[in-house]
């Protein structure tokens, strides 16, 4: 759902204050009816002409892309360059969907759709992210118990909710969560008495990287992808 203003706005690259004053013009219609109310909502059936010439608000971008190390989930850092500059199309109003440390890789979802993105980091849809996790000393079955059944981190008097751990081998785990804590695995790893050396998430939700796309490539996500976050 739009707002009729905010749809004319886009459209027609006004400004809203624009396209309001359009709207009351009468030089709109909703469905081949004069509109002059800016603040009218939309829904997808709708059909917005202005001076008979059919309107549509502009695409949204939904955006995966297998970040490398040493680009940050930002636009700007002194450091390092930002993982918008992997993608070779305007990135204006592009935002990340949970961002990754420098010198974490793997699966990001970047879209200009404030509510898609707000669902997938929001605690309360509970979308599971899944890192695969390098790590310093072999993984026990005390600490792979802890993780699953929550952690105190340090700095934080409230467990970590349960995970998933399944070993690959002594030193290499794959740790799904469905917070989003700051550093969140890394804590939780430091929380049992190991120490992470690499870093990479696999998935969000049930969207995961491709097997076939490499390091610093991306796509756009298919409309059935898109459709997982609703």
């Amino acid at each position: 759902m739009i707002r009729l203003d905010k749809l004319v706005s886009k459209s027609l690259g006004l400004s809203r204050k624009e396209a309001s004053k359009l709207i009351r013009s009468g030089r709109v219609s909703v469905n081949n009816a004069i509109e002059k109310s800016s603040s009218t909502n939309l829904s997808d059936s709708d059909k917005i002409e202005f001076e008979g010439k059919q309107l549509e608000a502009p695409n949204k971008r939904y955006i995966l892309l297998n970040k490398p190390q040493g680009y940050i989930c930002s636009t700007k850092d002194e450091e390092y360059p930002s993982t918008l500059n992997l993608i070779d199309i305007p990135t204006d109003k592009l935002h990340f969907a949970g961002r990754l440390d420098a010198d974490t890789t793997g699966l990001v979802l970047i879209s200009d759709d404030g509510q898609w993105t707000h669902r997938i980091t929001s605690p309360k849809h509970k979308h599971s992210k899944t890192y695969k996790v390098s790590l310093d000393e072999v993984i026990t079955d005390e600490a792979i118990f802890k993780l699953e059944n929550g952690v105190i981190l340090k700095d934080s008097d409230k467990p970590t909710q349960s995970a998933k751990v399944k070993v690959i081998n002594q030193k290499l785990i794959e740790l799904s969560i469905t917070e989003g804590r700051y550093h969140q695995v890394k804590r939780m790893v430091a929380a049992v008495g190991n120490h992470v050396v690499g870093l990479h998430r696999l998935a969000i939700g049930e969207i995961s990287i491709p097997k076939d796309m490499e390091i610093g490539e991306w796509r756009k996500l298919t409309q059935v992808e898109v459709d997982c976050f609703r």
